[in-house]
């Protein structure tokens, strides 16, 4: 199964930067180039263990939907969200939280598999990695923003 992981320092706390990991509005936010916005649930605040959220985005010029449940909630540590509907046939998001000198290293782990067999296996190699890390780069971003 296709994933990747991406690793960061950023200049906070690991219980900060796992809050503001969670924040609905700083995610919105960081996704403001992919027309991202909450469908149907509150549109601010801090996700908590056993929420579901969906969101509504553009990519590749089409809009897409997809609910998330975060689970697996270990403050300040780890947390996970992972597709429970949408187009991914999987998409599962780790998230880890380890102090470091200077800040937090934010670990993002990304497992996902797009439907369609044969096909998916040819959009996750060719096109869907490559979107997806600039997907999360760009959320890590809108983070890392947040503590400078």
């Amino acid at each position: 199964m296709p994933s990747f992981v991406l690793e960061r320092v950023v200049h906070g706390t690991p219980a900060e930067v796992f809050d503001i990991s969670l924040d609905v509005g700083l995610h919105v936010s960081s996704q403001s180039s992919h027309d991202e916005r909450v469908v149907g649930a509150a549109s601010s605040g801090i996700l908590a263990e056993g929420d579901r959220i969906t969101w509504s985005a553009r990519h590749f010029g089409v809009r897409f939907r997809m609910t998330s449940l975060v689970d697996d909630v270990d403050r300040p540590h780890r947390f996970r969200d992972r597709q429970v509907r949408g187009q991914f046939a999987e998409f599962q998001h780790t998230h880890e939280f380890s102090p470091v000198a200077g800040g937090t290293l934010m670990r993002d782990e990304l497992v996902f598999r797009s439907p369609f067999w044969v096909v998916g296996r040819l959009v996750d190699a060719l096109i869907m990695r490559r979107h997806l890390i600039r997907v999360i780069t760009e959320r890590n971003d809108g983070i890392s923003r947040h503590f400078s």
